[in-house]
């Protein structure tokens, strides 16, 4: 029913109908059929080609899914069980880094930023996964600019040998 941690980027199946997570039977029922006339393609008003190509059909059959997950108690009960698992596997942070505490190497790939993890092996992010996040490192490793509208970031990174996670934090200058 979950697929390990990835539930943390894709809806509930709660989500999915537009039900509180403690709504009724007759509540999860009426919020099927509503969901299902506007996600269906013969009912929406979508064509073959947009219901193929767009992935229209992943709206359908996730609330298909969502209906025949939760309209059974043995199958909700399941489900809420595992929900609320994967709500509890938070990630835990061993440090708070910011990038003047990190090693800047350049590879054939860009620049690296490195920190060194307790079981000897690194944490690590590329200047470049950092240009996708608005923020722009310096051959030194000094952030040069950042995004206008924010004052302070982070990003987790993990060990690239143990489950060790450092939190990188990023201050605006």
């Amino acid at each position: 029913m979950l697929e390990g941690s990835s539930i943390s980027n894709q809806k509930t199946l709660y989500e999915v109908l537009s039900v509180p997570e403690d709504a009724t039977y007759d509540e999860i029922r009426a919020a099927y059929k509503c969901a299902a006339l506007n996600t269906h393609p013969d009912k929406a008003q979508v064509t073959l080609e947009s219901f193929v190509s767009t992935g229209e059909q992943h709206g359908f059959f996730g609330v298909q899914k969502a209906w025949e997950t939760l309209r059974y108690p043995k199958c909700r009960a399941e489900y809420d069980k595992q929900l609320q698992s994967s709500r509890q596997s938070v990630d835990i942070i061993a440090t708070d880094i910011e990038v003047e505490d990190m090693i800047v190497e350049s590879s054939d790939d860009g620049m690296e930023l490195l920190y060194a993890c307790r079981c000897g092996d690194y944490f690590c992010i590329t200047a470049c996964e950092l240009g996708k996040m608005g923020i722009s490192v310096g051959e030194d490793g000094e952030i040069e600019a950042q995004a206008p509208d924010s004052l302070s970031t982070s990003v987790v990174l993990g060990c690239g040998s143990c489950s060790l996670k450092a939190r990188l934090v990023i201050n605006r200058t």
